[in-house]
């Protein structure tokens, strides 16, 4: 796992290569393993191949979502809030869960948050999504987690800059 952890970068530069069915398939095992508060399980996973809707969903933030569109794969992570008073945790659990699993079969990846962000005139990006995706208003919207074949190469960071000094250990 800590290898995993070693060369996971956020990729935002793809391929252009489709993303065969059984690699997808261990991305929806993944998201559908994450751990979950109680077990309620609140989350939902919408995973958009289809390049029209990929394209509308890259508009969803003035910055930092465009790439959407050149991805072979996007998961838009939500969950029905009247389920889970912790569905924002239980959802990014599952997002970095997704990503983890996507990297360990060679995919890429790349968070796009969505909760608490704008998409422009005023709308937020989760009204933008749930338009598109055409979601009851208690469906919130956490992520868009981007998946590709990688098309730029990260080196790992080195371990000397990880800032220990976050870590306090307490006797």
């Amino acid at each position: 796992m800590i290898d995993i952890l070693r060369k996971r970068r956020s990729i935002r530069i793809y391929k252009e290569k489709e993303i065969d069915p059984d690699t997808i398939d261990k991305l929806k095992e993944a998201a559908l393993r994450s751990p979950s508060s109680r077990g309620i399980n609140p989350w939902r996973f919408f995973f958009v191949a289809d390049k029209a809707k990929l394209a509308r969903l890259s508009e969803a933030k003035e910055h930092g979502s465009a790439f959407l569109k050149d991805a072979g794969l996007g998961v838009v992570v939500c969950a029905d809030e009247r389920q889970s008073d912790v569905w924002i945790e239980d959802c990014s659990i599952a997002s970095i869960i997704m990503q983890l699993a996507g990297q360990e079969v060679g995919l890429g990846s790349c968070w796009v948050q969505i909760r608490n962000r704008l998409h422009k005139d005023g709308q937020t990006s989760e009204d933008y999504v749930r338009n598109i995706l055409d979601l009851p208003g208690n469906v919130r919207v956490e992520s868009i987690i981007s998946f590709g074949y990688p098309d730029e190469k990260k080196p790992p960071v080195p371990k000397e800059q990880l800032e220990f000094d976050k870590i306090v250990c307490v006797d």
